[in-house]
C-alpha cells in the first residue's frame, strides 16, 4: 500500500510510521511527505529516512482554493492508495477530498465526536471530562466529521496540563496510527 503522509509540525507519528515500516512491522510504502509550510521537522524526518518530501507553502497562494488545488496536484503526482492527515494542521477543501475519496485518513487527538477541531486536548480539560483520547477517522469535507475507523482512550489526571496530556495521547495515538495503517494495508492485500 503506497501512502502520502501530510505534516504541519514536528512529525513525531510520522517517525512512528517510518520506524514500524524499518522495523518491518508495517507493510507500506511511503511515497512522500509533504508540508503545508517549509521548515518543519517532519520534513527532516523525512529526508533524513530517505523519503521524498515536498511542500505546499500555504502562505505562498494568494487563495485557499489555489492552494487546495496545488496541493491537490502534488498528492496526486505520487499516486498514492492513502493519504494520512498526521498532525496537518490544515482544512482541505472537498475538492481534495474527493480527488482521494475513501482513501484520506485523519488522527485527532480526542474521542470523537467529542472535541473536533484544533484544540482538542484543551477542550476536552476545559470540559472536565476523566477520560479522552484519541480516534483515526476517514476524513470528510466536515472538520474531524468523517467515518471513525479506531479510537484509543486515555485517562485524565487532576495534574495534567494540556501539554502533559497532549504528550500522552501522542504516544496513543502514535501506536493507533501504526496499527491501522497495518490493518488497512492487510486489507488492501486480501
Amino acid at each position: 500500500m503506497r501512502i502520502v503522509v501530510l505534516v504541519s509540525g514536528t512529525g513525531s507519528n510520522l517517525q512512528a510510521v517510518i520506524d514500524a515500516v524499518k522495523e518491518r512491522e508495517l507493510d507500506v510504502e511511503i511515497t512522500a511527505v509533504g508540508a503545508d509550510r517549509p521548515g518543519t521537522y517532519g520534513l527532516e524526518r523525512s529526508a533524513a529516512a530517505g523519503i521524498p518530501t515536498f511542500v505546499v507553502d500555504f502562505k505562498a497562494y494568494t487563495n485557499r482554493a489555489e492552494w487546495n488545488a496545488a496541493l491537490t496536484e502534488a498528492v496526486a503526482a505520487f499516486e498514492p492508495d492513502l493519504v494520512v492527515s498526521s498532525g496537518f494542521m490544515r482544512i482541505v477543501s472537498p475538492e481534495f477530498i474527493n480527488a482521494f475519496n475513501g482513501k484520506y485518513i485523519n488522527t485527532h487527538p480526542a474521542l470523537l465526536p467529542a472535541f473536533p477541531g484544533a484544540h482538542g486536548v484543551r477542550d476536552a480539560l476545559d470540559y472536565g471530562v476523566k477520560v479522552t483520547g484519541c480516534t483515526v477517522h476517514w476524513a470528510d469535507a466536515g472538520v474531524d466529521t468523517g467515518p471513525i475507523i479506531a479510537q484509543e482512550a486515555v485517562a485524565i489526571e487532576d495534574s495534567d496540563t494540556e501539554e502533559s496530556l497532549h504528550e500522552r495521547i501522542k504516544a496513543v495515538e502514535r501506536r493507533l496510527l501504526v496499527s491501522t495503517l497495518a490493518s488497512l494495508a492487510a486489507a488492501s492485500h486480501s
